[in-house]
């Protein structure tokens, strides 16, 4: 191994740094955006879509590196059935969910609120969580895709997708289970109720393993797709350029 090549213990603190980081901007930006919109909920959201999405372009590309930047356990799934290595995923997948409810914590705590309080932001019934699936669909497409065939503009394309779906899904697009668990520790205006919480990740799993099944058969022929949300691709050329 290179003294470039990320460790196990590099790439679990990137996907904790990197998750907490994106929960900081999902559930800070939902506060300032309330508190500024005086009541309109139109200017709240949007405010917390563009800065979700600013941030998790910037983070992906300082991340995906050393990681693949996946801050979502869906993605880590999708890649171990793609690529057929399950050995690191859980402790993948733990290290996400540590740095989500982290994430939170510093996003309340940044606004003079408890670290942790049980939201009551109602978010239940089928059309949500028919959003939610699609929502995750989406997204778990848009990396499979753009792997393959734009694997320079993934970054760009996964943050534009979260942009948007934050406005054409009903869910408002959570799209990722360690976001929805943590979300469901703030009561502010990204909150779930945690009674909620478990029906989203259900449609989350839903339309993660739709969308892998459906891309595996469409970009069959020739070169795997990798479902990274930075691909190897770019980061081996990343490396390339620091050894020059």
């Amino acid at each position: 191994m290179s003294d470039r090549e990320a460790t196990p213990l590099r790439k679990l603190t990137a996907e904790a740094v990197g998750t907490a980081m994106l929960l900081i901007a999902v559930v800070g930006s939902g506060i300032m955006g309330e508190r500024l919109a005086a009541g309109n909920t139109a200017v709240a959201l949007l405010a917390n879509s563009l800065a979700t999405g600013a941030a998790l372009a910037v983070l992906i590309l300082i991340f995906g590196p050393v990681s693949g930047a996946h801050f979502n356990p869906v993605v880590t799934l999708s890649e171990g059935f793609e690529r057929g290595r399950w050995r690191h995923i859980p402790t993948t997948i733990a290290a996400q969910i540590v740095g989500a409810l982290a994430g939170v914590a510093l996003a309340n705590l940044m606004f003079d609120l408890p670290p942790f309080f049980a939201s009551t932001h109602v978010r239940t019934g089928t059309p949500l969580l028919l959003g939610e699936a699609l929502a995750t669909f989406g997204l778990l497409a848009t990396i499979h895709g753009c792997s393959r065939f734009r694997p320079n503009a993934v970054f760009l394309a996964v943050a534009a997708y979260i942009t948007g779906a934050y406005w054409f899904t009903s869910s408002t697009s959570f799209a990722n289970p360690a976001v929805t668990l943590a979300r469901a520790a703030t009561d502010t205006f990204s909150g779930i109720r945690p009674i909620d919480a478990p029906g989203f990740i259900a449609a989350q799993l839903v339309g993660a393993v739709l969308a892998t099944v459906l891309c595996r058969w469409l970009f069959s022929s020739g070169e795997s797709s990798i479902t990274t949300a930075v691909p190897y691709t770019f980061r081996a050329r990343i490396t390339k350029n620091h050894e020059q």
